[in-house]
């Protein structure tokens, strides 16, 4: 089991060079989304959830130039400037804004300027092309050669790629260049959509981080109500699935939270998985969480209670 302290706690970000910590701090509840969240964070609760990351365990941030507008760029830079600058065994990795519907090279080289300034940092150590299935696959050639170009200008260290189809991420990986794929929302206790495409990825020496492994909210908090996994309606069989592994680990003593986070960090193929908060309290949880130790029939009745891939976000080929 991966723990702060431990061996395994920090990674190797694929063949980056780069070494992060098995999970990064999710940036987007600092950018104070009420809108998409359900609640407001204010940017003295942000940068207090920042400042508190840099004294943590954990080695990285996870954020992007679209978040609020900038918001959770612009208040991650004020921490860090707070801080003292960023530490050296400290990483930030943040994302590509198309800011509408404009995925031109001039708007990538734009975004990362926007970035670098919010940011207070002279390079951008890992930068990824965002969601790009929401755009068409041919426009989007002159986004992906920019930040390779920028790559070798030195503006930025290294090239990943985010998003959620998992189709569509392949697509991208065929065109080469990128070093992290991100995926969210596939990789989880109900949803492994994203089996081949982490297969793929390391074949071809691509590092893989997986975010959204609750869902949505759903796997952190089973009993709050909620009917949606993945940003829509779950199938019946999905709640189903939720409500039988979160008695399963009530059975044994434990939340099915844990349950969720241990399967994406203890996954030896995941690099890094983004969990997102807005206090500094659950830093504190979040330990404790991984410091669990789930017995091994719980985890067999987990991978039992698996959805069959008909009712997954997306059914493997």
């Amino acid at each position: 089991m991966t723990t702060p302290g431990s061996d395994d706690w920090l990674r190797p970000l694929g063949s980056t060079g780069l070494t992060v910590s098995a999970v990064c701090a999710g940036g987007a509840l600092l950018a104070g989304m009420p809108e998409i969240f359900g609640y407001d964070v204010s940017p003295a609760e942000a940068i207090s959830v920042v400042r508190a990351v840099l004294d943590s365990p954990l080695r990285w941030i996870d954020t992007s130039n679209g978040y609020g507008d900038g918001e959770s760029e612009r208040r991650i830079g004020q921490a860090l400037a707070d801080h003292g600058g960023l530490p050296p065994d400290f990483l930030v990795a943040t994302k590509v804004d198309a800011a509408g519907n404009d995925y031109s090279g001039a708007r990538v080289r734009a975004s990362v300027a926007e970035s670098k300034q919010r940011l207070g940092l002279d390079q951008l150590p890992l930068v990824y092309l965002h969601d790009p299935e929401f755009h068409d696959f041919d426009s989007m050639r002159d986004a992906v050669d920019t930040l390779m170009r920028l790559r070798d200008e030195g503006e930025i260290g290294h090239v990943g790629l985010a998003g959620g189809n998992v189709r569509e991420l392949e697509r991208y990986l065929d065109l080469g260049g990128f070093e992290v794929v991100l995926v969210h929302n596939r990789w989880s206790l109900v949803d492994h959509s994203a089996g081949p495409l982490i297969e793929r990825a390391l074949a071809d020496g691509v590092a893989v981080v997986n975010a959204a492994i609750y869902g949505g909210g759903i796997l952190a908090n089973p009993s709050g109500g909620s009917r949606n996994y993945g940003y829509r309606e779950a199938p019946e069989a999905t709640l189903q699935a939720v409500a039988a592994m979160d008695k399963a680990c009530r059975d044994h003593g434990v939340d099915l939270a844990t349950a969720a986070l241990q399967h994406s960090v203890n996954d030896p193929r995941i690099s890094g998985t983004v969990i997102g908060f807005s206090k500094p309290a659950r830093l504190d949880q979040l330990v404790t969480a991984l410091e669990t130790e789930l017995p091994a029939e719980l985890l067999d009745r987990l991978a039992d209670l698996l959805p069959d891939k008909r009712y997954w976000l997306e059914e493997p080929r």
